[in-house]
């Protein structure tokens, strides 16, 4: 992957976490960290002489700048040697993170308890962006087990590439395992045709990492939900479709992102 690591932030306890995890990836893959802060459209008039889509007067007008230095002396706490760049941008905060993640080799979401409704604002964020946004998206959730496996969940029964080279490295870098969930391409806890292993290469790049296939039960979104509640990470690859589907995450990635007990990265291949 090229590109910045980008996360947005709103000054919120939950993009703060972004901002850590960011840095962390970006530390560990050598990548600048981009901090995006999104300002709405004002609803009065700014003052004179300020343009209202200049950054500038967006800063003057709100807690921009307090937000951002923040997130940056988070960003440099936890990671002293990554470069940090930020940005005040107008739009809503979806929009503007899908721009810019055309730019960016990751880009990073804090997550939020689910509402009343049922609904979570920044689940929804990461799925629109884990579908239209220009880079993989890396949802920060629930309370990661730091003792626990990187669990590759297969939507589908589609390993990706991407998604397995991610997951694999984030392994190594953490000293873990792997969990590969397949659900269609596996039966009884064993791969379907033994003689084609699509990770043979990264079981030879990476030999200090175990990969583990449990026998899946219930489906593949029932395992993923409850690998993740002793996990460090789940890495889901989706296919990329056509048509109406494509406006909408697959069935496992949706799931994950809203339910997962641990953050979520998802590899659009």
């Amino acid at each position: 992957m090229s590109g910045p690591v980008l996360v947005g932030v709103d000054g919120s306890t939950s993009s703060m976490a972004a901002v850590e995890a960011a840095a962390r990836q970006a530390e560990r893959t050598g990548a600048e960290l981009r901090l995006a802060h999104a300002c709405g459209w004002p609803a009065t008039g700014v003052a004179p002489g300020v343009p209202p889509w200049d950054p500038g007067g967006v800063r003057a007008h709100g807690s921009a700048d307090g937000g951002l230095t923040e997130a940056g002396r988070r960003a440099c706490s936890v990671a002293p040697g990554v470069r940090v760049t930020h940005a005040v941008l107008m739009g809503e905060p979806a929009e503007v993170l899908e721009t810019e993640s055309h730019r960016a080799s990751l880009t990073v979401v804090g997550s939020r308890p689910v509402t009343r409704s049922g609904r979570g604002r920044r689940g929804s964020v990461a799925a629109r962006l884990a579908v239209r946004g220009g880079s993989p998206v890396l949802m920060v959730r629930g309370g990661p087990d730091p003792g626990g496996p990187v669990v590759l969940a297969c939507d589908d029964g589609y390993v990706g590439r991407q998604a397995a080279d991610f997951a694999f490295t984030e392994a190594s870098a953490r000293e873990t395992d792997v969990v590969v969930l397949n659900g269609l391409a596996a039966r009884n806890g064993r791969p379907r045709g033994r003689s084609y292993d699509p990770l043979a290469a990264l079981r030879e790049q990476y030999p200090d990492v175990i990969v583990r296939s449990p026998r899946i039960r219930g489906g593949t979104r029932r395992a993923v939900i409850r690998a993740s509640e002793h996990a460090q990470l789940v890495v889901i690859g989706t296919r990329c479709r056509g048509g109406w589907s494509a406006a909408l995450p697959t069935t496992v990635s949706r799931v994950a992102l809203r339910q997962a007990d641990c953050p979520v990265a998802v590899f659009p291949e």
